[in-house]
């Protein structure tokens, strides 16, 4: 079992601000994204992407359900990935499009991941 405390306290702080931030800001471009709230669709996205493949499901595409949600799309996506995780044994790999990759490098990946966003958005 991995321990995804990390990456949960993450993601749920950056999904709280997220929730709390005024339209304004959440529409206001970053660096390499048209706004706020895309650069936090797209990690959802990813992370999403990765539950999946932790799962051994098949790719899915992920809505855009409005900047207002991305908060709790990341909460969603980043729990999921979480609880996938999770329920992986130690030493396990997960299948990703490059190929296989240690369940524990995608974890440590995700966390860097949520965390540049929330650089990058701050």
């Amino acid at each position: 079992m991995h321990d995804v405390q990390l990456l949960v306290e993450a993601v749920d702080s950056l999904a709280d601000r997220f929730r709390s931030l005024p339209q304004s800001k959440l529409l206001g471009a970053v660096p390499g994204y048209e706004s706020r709230a895309a650069a936090a669709l797209a990690l959802a996205r990813r992370l999403a992407a990765l539950a999946l493949a932790a799962e051994g499901g098949s790719e899915r595409e992920f809505p855009e359900a409005g900047a207002f949600a991305v908060g709790d799309q990341l909460a969603v996506a980043g729990h999921d990935l979480a609880a996938a995780l999770t329920a992986l044994p130690e030493g396990a790999a997960v299948a990703l499009a490059d190929g296989p990759v240690a369940a524990a490098e995608v974890l440590a990946e995700a966390v860097a991941a949520v965390r540049a966003t929330a650089a990058l958005c701050g």
